[in-house]
């Protein structure tokens, strides 16, 4: 299965379906299944920050309670699209002009130039799978229980 490793609180943010759109600054031409990984590191301070702060505690979650090291959801990678334009409240991506604005405009980095990697079919795993992250698109052959 292809994986990509994400910082807390994002891959969180993924697996809860409250981000979908995660944004690189680096296009793949991938389409197809692709595990969360929730790599060590924690932003402590974005999550003290509204809406992540509100949006954490509405699932019951806590900066101590976030699975790190370990997947946390599978989904569908449908489209990586081109950043075109960016105003500071919202972005528009290439091929479909989508607009991105409000909270996932806030989740993202959508500087002019990066890529917006749009996930669909999210789906949280009953249990953090612990697992040794890395950088760019990887493969894992473990087992994840949906």
């Amino acid at each position: 299965m292809r994986c990509i490793t994400i910082r807390q609180p994002w891959a969180t943010l993924i697996a809860i379906q409250e981000k979908r759109f995660e944004t690189r600054g680096w296009v793949t031409r991938y389409r197809g299944e692709l595990a969360i990984h929730a790599g060590k590191q924690l932003d402590k301070a974005i999550c003290q920050k509204e809406p992540i702060r509100s949006i954490l505690a509405a699932y019951g979650l806590t900066i101590d309670g976030l699975p790190t090291g370990a997947f946390v959801a599978v989904c569908r990678l449908v489209a990586c699209q081109p950043v075109l334009e960016n105003d500071g409240e919202t972005a528009i991506l290439g091929h479909s002009e989508r607009i991105i604005t409000g909270q996932e405009y806030g989740f993202g980095d959508f500087a002019t130039g990066r890529f917006a990697w749009e996930l669909t079919e999210i789906r949280k795993l009953q249990e953090p799978v612990p697992a040794i992250g890395k950088q760019g698109l990887w493969n894992w052959d473990g087992k994840l229980l949906l």
